[in-house]
């Protein structure tokens, strides 16, 4: 898998992406809901209905952000709730946000990655990554870490965009993408490389059956994949 980077630095992948996204931490949730016109909070939704009947009551939000999936995740009852995330600056207004909505003894946030993650091994009922995945410095790592602290026949859900397969929409897509979305972010971000980086780093990501493939390999049950918006984005089930 080509390695893409938000800039052109000595400096580690994980590095950058932390840097990136703690300078775009302050606008993050306003353009993330203007650039996807508020579709990626359905795709959230649909991503956690798939653990209900798995009813999880320990669960691991890796790439967390500023809390959104775990926050999503509170509503399955589960009796906790832990978020990853490389960059303090997004988890900053994660912990906001938690606070706000009275979630502070459910979901913790804390500085981490899935390739060093040093929690307990078979630990989670359920682990859930929303658009982080295809920013691992190594993503095999990654994911074996993952299955690591996962409990045996415990669920993996990864939300991430792909590239459509359909040429009239992937030619809308990437106009889009490569268009508008850097345009809109240079008006409001003040990092301009973040929304350049974005579509570099889904390009390069290895989607759909590739992905699916990743996870066989690696040792998932029942590895699975569902596409998502004329295929702009899937979802990715997998057990342990």
């Amino acid at each position: 898998m080509k390695i893409v980077t938000p800039y052109q630095t000595e400096e580690s992948k994980k590095e950058q992406v932390a840097q990136m996204f703690d300078n775009i931490a302050y606008r993050y949730d306003f353009l993330n809901s203007l650039l996807s016109l508020g579709i990626h909070k359905g795709w959230r939704k649909k991503c956690v209905k798939l653990l209900i009947p798995h009813k999880p009551k320990t669960i691991l939000d890796v790439a967390t952000g500023t809390a959104d999936f775990a926050m999503e995740c509170a509503k399955l009852k589960p009796k906790q709730i832990i978020g990853v995330d490389i960059s303090e600056g997004m988890m900053k207004f994660g912990r906001e946000k938690i606070k706000k909505a009275q979630l502070e003894k459910l979901i913790t946030l804390e500085y981490g990655d899935a390739e060093t993650l040093t929690l307990a091994s078979d630990y989670f009922d359920a682990i859930v990554v929303g658009f982080g995945v295809r920013n691992f410095e190594n993503l095999e790592k990654g994911l074996v870490n993952l299955k690591r602290v996962l409990k045996p026949g415990g669920k993996l859900v990864v939300l991430e965009f792909s590239n459509p397969r359909n040429g009239f929409i992937k030619s809308l897509y990437y106009f889009y993408f490569n268009k508008v979305t850097p345009f809109i972010g240079r008006i409001f971000s003040k990092d301009v490389r973040a929304y350049t980086y974005l579509p570099e780093s889904v390009k390069a990501f290895p989607d759909n059956e590739k992905f699916v493939e990743i996870l066989d390999r690696l040792g998932f049950k029942d590895a699975a994949y569902q596409s998502l918006s004329f295929g702009i984005a899937a979802i990715y089930r997998a057990s342990k």
